[in-house]
């Protein structure tokens, strides 16, 4: 019968109302510094986590899976290699490009930008970027037109909405009797795109795939082709099988490529943090240390007289271990409950204070997003829970050792 009384013995000494209830109030501030310590570091990987994963969705809907290349940077039989592309397996299409810088002006504004030549009808299959547009449609983009489609912080910045001229300034440049001169060419803006992207939204420029080919003396050739697969996280393989399949002699990128300094510093931070965070938890199980410290030396001739009674040293060890898991427990399980709750809920708080102080957090020109999404894992849910509990839990040996330790005699001595 020892875990019955062991179980009463613990928790009713946790409960305890000697010296005004001081034991039981050290206990709740163990609880609930362990409960704010979890709950910090579930929202702040919750935070990691949302930001992450939404980076990775806005990537991938305005971006290729993988991009093939010439090695001299263009691609001449397209062609023969987009049909090649599309038998392989696991990619959905294949839309030619041509990608080039320039100069845009209108009136004042000036800004350096992105000039991509699309097919509008591939553009649609190939990425979600022909989905995004705010004003007009990418269809718009006709052959000989000489039409433009400005993604929105760009058109923001040269203060100029569809239906107005800007001049492309291109890198080339033209003899003339006054000296060389860059060349130009007027277009007409067409339509607006805003794909949540700061890095797209304020220096990509979208014109047609002959236009560009044009502008840039071309002729039949692209920059490369851009891939949309069915599984994101295969572009590495499956563009290097298709470079292989053509022959080799190829340049191949992929989305993970690209985008690999973002993803590997919200890693290192993610690691960081919870290291740090981790910290706040060790302090409540410190905490713990103390306050079952403090129940033992107060019950002192508790102790002695159950072992007068016949409890073991292992008895008495695991009543006051039952009372530090009892407040690791509680203390993991009620700040997991309010990290998670904070957690599903801090995009929207975060949006109602934004209103009320009239400011915004994040600037989109930093941080590539101007919300604070936060996404919680149960994996880290339970990582957090895991090593928190285990704290709590090797925090115990300590106090309750010292218990199992007490000589009757020696405590009874006075009494």
């Amino acid at each position: 019968m020892r875990g019955p009384y062991e179980w009463l013995i613990g928790t009713r000494y946790l409960r305890s109302t000697h010296r005004r209830g001081f034991v039981s109030f050290v206990a709740l501030t163990s609880v609930v510094g362990l409960m704010l310590g979890v709950a910090v570091l579930l929202v702040v990987l919750s935070v990691m986590n949302g930001f992450e994963r939404e980076l990775r969705s806005r990537i991938l809907s305005v971006t290729s899976h993988a991009t093939l290349m010439g090695l001299d940077g263009t691609l001449a039989d397209w062609r023969a290699a987009r049909t090649a592309a599309l038998a392989q397996p696991g990619v959905i299409a294949a839309a030619p490009y041509i990608e080039e810088q320039g100069m845009l002006a209108h009136g004042q504004h000036v800004v350096g930008t992105m000039v991509r030549g699309v097919l509008p009808e591939e553009e649609r299959k190939a990425t979600g970027l022909a989905q995004r547009l705010t004003a007009g449609r990418i269809e718009d983009l006709e052959p000989g037109s000489y039409r433009v489609v400005l993604g929105s912080a760009l058109a923001r910045e040269l203060q100029a909405g569809v239906g107005d001229t800007v001049v492309l300034m291109l890198p080339e440049g033209v003899a003339t009797p006054s000296g060389i001169m860059a060349r130009e060419r007027r277009l007409r803006i067409t339509g607006i795109f805003e794909s949540g992207m700061y890095e797209y939204d304020s220096a990509l420029a979208l014109v047609h795939l002959s236009d560009a080919a044009r502008l840039y003396h071309l002729q039949d050739r692209v920059t490369g082709l851009r891939l949309l697969l069915k599984d994101a996280l295969q572009a590495p393989t499956t563009v290097r099988a298709l470079a292989l399949a053509l022959g080799g002699g190829f340049y191949v990128f992929d989305w993970t490529r690209e985008h690999t300094n973002f993803f590997r510093s919200i890693e290192i931070t993610k690691s960081m943090m919870f290291v740090i965070l981790l910290m706040i938890v060790a302090v409540a199980a410190f905490n713990i240390i103390a306050t079952l410290v403090m129940i033992v030396k107060e019950k002192q001739t508790d102790i002695a007289i159950l072992r007068t009674l016949g409890a073991g040293p292992r008895n008495v060890l695991a009543t006051f271990a039952i009372q530090g898991v009892l407040i690791g427990l509680a203390g993991t399980v009620l700040g997991a409950a309010l990290g998670v709750f904070v957690a599903r809920h801090l995009e929207s708080w975060v949006h109602i204070l934004e209103r009320a102080l009239g400011t915004h957090f994040l600037d989109a020109r930093v941080y590539y997003m101007s919300d604070l999404p936060a996404y919680v894992e149960w994996v880290d849910v339970l990582k957090v829970c895991g090593v928190a509990f285990a704290l709590c839990a090797l925090a115990t040996i300590y106090p309750a050792w010292r218990a199992a330790r007490t000589a009757p005699a020696e405590a009874l001595r006075h009494d």
